[in-house]
């Protein structure tokens, strides 16, 4: 029953008002709940005003509220905290260190081994620096063993930490490519330069600036020896730390740290450290029970002792006998012969109901971390709801932290809560929360990529929306922070035929893809919607997804023939549909592949053929981007005067008022650039130095606001070499030194170009002339 009590009331107030409701002293409530009586005085008397949800819920458990009641005292909690919380995920790089545990314990001798691995790294002894790999048990905390050491103060890594999750128990483990691609990103190399690059040179980039870093880099929860091999540093002074479960007995010339249960001096410690040493010291007998149930897994020792510290008034031999009960009561869940389900049953039986539904319902996101939007999905409760139940599960042990506002489920506490669910919920219950997520995702993974299509942009307002899509970073973010999640549902509605969803979601992919080449998933995502559109027997539809999948073939897997084949076969679709847009879209990517293989006149022809068409369809955009492509054709075959009109041409259709609201901000100046950029290689090739420089001053910086840095450092080299030639001493050297600033952020080919202008220049000798290469 509820109290009749307004959730409008102070916290205080209203926690008072229950415990005389139901005639409870303060040390009754202390004895039913566990809370102290100080802890319960306090928070009545305004003292202590921000409890945690965790606290809540034990004091509506020793109050046997219903879950309306515990509802108000919820709300008022809430309502006592200032301010909202932080941006529904992180902008920090996915590579980012999480934060690491507060109370770490024990493992001294293990750090103590990795501490001099890095001390070693980082005074570059020995051919290659060294790797370490960290194996044992799932729960025995190889994960926080390896952050430790990185978060230390003296760990040697003044160029940061970085951790990849390689996913080593997932049905699909991160392949080392792209956690390459990632990795690169993380460290400065722009997305438009990694679309440039093959597998081969993406690894060869990967080495040269791990070479030049003083930093940790944690593969963590690999799976084999092929996902991690060749990550592995072969020069300078990055340490690599892999963990494992495997001992990855393959991998050649790596140190080794095996972890296993920890010593019982070591559990009582991370049982003080959690719970407080003065309750341990006062019941040694029940805190070595405790440990022993817990198997000695600092996982299974954290979550228990995470429960008893929220209930400081129970003993630990009420912790002790809890754990012996709930251990006889259900299932073991083994980790080898560890037995860790009673920990993770106790905290579980002791959540409030909507928490611990919470709790089994997250078994059904995929691996990696997740914000609140989804699970407020899941759940189907209000976002507010959704993090204050993530705080309870924190709380309570049952997650971790990742980035901010980010969060983790163990694969242990994972198979955990899928047991609980499939034995309370049910197959009905969990189909359907699976597919109102699924639906949500894609629903918000098509308003965050239809943001960059020039025919759509910010999407409808809508208060009701979990995430914010105000903006074109907010969407490009909200796309690659839940990648793999929104990419799982996409997977899914494959799976269960949902041809026309698929093909929607790829096709609101489509002009987002260009800002995300490395991600490493556009070939799966056009190749599923290409056969939805066959499944749905629409030519039309397949000849575009075929379109998009030539793209994908070649920019983001380097599959050329492939890539030559898809678009072929989708110029055939298209012409058996009459689609003529997509027509011309199929010649457009047939130029765009024959002139990376340098045969330009076929390259030309396509082109040519793709602006009629472009034409008779009456699409700006789709015509300007093939007229980019024919300046460097045109420059290929030597018609440098055909490809400065044709730039001429470009920005003659930029400037028509007519086209003003057809061409969208961002195409309208990703276009010019393209073009300026394309053209000035010609006035650089004919020796017309004043026309060059004014083409590279006029784009000088928009690289380098898009990241991207290889092009940013030919544009300051260039201008430079131009500069010179004109006599420009003082700002040629200017733009030798800002490539130069740019250090591995662009290949080394460049930065050597530039040291050799500016030591010319210093010296008073010409700059020796180069090959302009776009």
């Amino acid at each position: 029953m509820g109290t009749g009590v307004g959730i409008t009331a102070p916290f205080g107030r209203l926690l008072r008002g229950m415990r005389q409701s139901r005639r409870l002293t303060i040390e009754e409530l202390a004895e039913a709940s566990g809370i102290s009586g100080r802890a319960i005085g306090d928070m009545e008397r305004g003292r202590s005003r921000r409890p945690h949800r965790g606290t809540i819920t034990a004091l509506a458990q020793g109050l046997d509220l219903d879950e309306a009641a515990h509802a108000d005292l919820l709300a008022a909690a809430r309502a006592a905290r200032p301010g909202a919380r932080a941006a529904e995920f992180a902008r920090a790089s996915p590579h980012t260190l999480p934060r690491g545990v507060r109370d770490f314990v024990g493992r001294q001798a293990e750090l103590a081994v990795l501490r001099a691995f890095a001390h070693e790294a980082a005074e570059g002894r020995g051919v290659a620096p060294p790797a370490a790999v960290v194996s044992g048990p799932p729960g025995s905390g190889k994960t926080s063993l390896a952050v430790r050491l990185a978060e230390e103060p003296g760990s040697h890594c003044p160029d940061g930490a970085f951790l990849v999750d390689m996913r080593g128990l997932d049905e699909r483990p991160l392949p080392a490519e792209q956690a390459v691609a990632g990795l690169l990103g993380s460290w400065g190399v722009g997305d438009a330069e990694l679309a440039r690059l093959t597998a081969e040179e993406r690894l060869a980039r990967f080495h040269e600036i791990a070479a030049g870093l003083r930093a940790v880099l944690v593969l963590d929860n690999a799976g084999s020896e092929a996902q991690v091999r060749p990550l592995l540093p072969r020069a300078g002074r990055l340490l690599v730390v892999v963990t494992s479960r495997r001992t990855l007995t393959g991998l050649e010339g790596v140190r080794r740290v095996e972890l296993g249960a920890l010593s019982p001096q070591e559990s009582a410690a991370l049982l003080r450290a959690v719970v407080g040493a003065g309750r341990v010291d006062a019941e040694p007998g029940a805190a070595d029970v405790v440990t022993e149930r817990c198997g000695h897994l600092p996982l299974a020792l954290r979550v228990a002792a995470n429960w008893a510290a929220t209930r400081t008034n129970w003993s630990l031999d009420r912790l002790a006998v809890r754990l012996a009960d709930e251990d006889r009561r259900l299932d073991a869940l083994s980790a080898g012969d560890l037995r860790v389900n009673s920990a993770f049953a106790l905290s579980c039986s002791r959540l409030a109901p909507e928490a611990a539904r919470t709790f089994r319902l997250l078994s059904l996101l995929p691996g990696g971390d997740f914000g609140a939007a989804p699970v407020a999905v899941l759940a189907d409760v209000p976002l507010a709801d959704a993090e204050d139940l993530l705080e309870e599960l924190l709380e309570a042990g049952l997650l971790m932290t990742s980035r901010q506002d980010r969060y983790r489920l163990h694969d242990l506490l994972r198979l955990y809560a899928a047991s609980r669910r499939r034995a309370e919920d049910g197959e009905e219950i969990s189909l359907a929360a699976r597919s109102r997520l699924r639906h949500w995702l894609l629903d918000t993974a098509v308003l965050a990529g239809r943001w960059h299509e020039p025919d759509y942009g910010m999407p409808p307002t809508d208060p009701g929306r979990l995430v914010a899509l105000d903006d074109r970073e907010q969407a490009a973010r909200w796309i690659k922070t839940e990648g793999d999640t929104w990419l799982a549902a996409f997977r899914e509605a494959a799976a269960h035929g949902e041809h026309a969803r698929v093909a929607e979601v790829a096709e609101a992919m489509h002009w987002f893809s260009d800002h995300w080449v490395s991600w490493g998933h556009w070939v799966e995502v056009y190749e599923r919607a290409a056969a939805a559109g066959a499944a749905l027997g629409d030519a039309a539809l397949e000849a575009t997804h075929r379109n998009y999948l030539a793209w994908a073939y070649w920019a983001c897997a380097r599959r050329h023939d492939e890539a030559v084949e898809s678009a072929t076969t989708a110029l055939r679709l298209a012409g058996t549909a009459g689609d003529v847009r997509q027509q011309a879209w199929a010649h457009a990517y047939l130029g765009w592949l024959r002139d990376t293989v340098d045969d330009l006149a076929a390259a030309a022809d396509h082109y040519h053929r793709a602006a009629e068409l472009f034409t008779e369809a009456d699409d700006v955009n789709g015509y300007l981007q093939v007229s980019c492509g024919m300046i460097r054709v045109l420059r290929g075959a030597g018609r440098a005067q055909a490809a400065v009109e044709t730039c001429r041409g470009i920005m003659d259709t930029l400037a028509d008022p007519r086209h003003r609201d057809r061409i969208p901000p961002n195409v309208r100046e990703f276009t010019a650039l393209t073009a300026v950029y394309a053209v000035s290689f010609v006035h650089l090739d004919e020796g017309r130095w004043e026309e060059a420089v004014d083409a590279l001053r006029s784009i000088r910086g928009q690289f380098d606001d898009r990241g991207w840095h290889k092009q940013a450092g030919k544009v300051h080299l260039h201008l430079a070499h131009a500069l010179a030639r004109l006599g420009e001493r003082a700002e040629a050297a200017a733009e030798y030194q800002a490539v130069l600033a740019l250090e591995s952020r662009v290949p080394a080919d460049v930065r050597d170009e530039a040291r050799t202008g500016l030591t010319a220049l210093t010296a008073g000798r010409p700059v020796p002339l180069i090959r302009f290469v776009q």
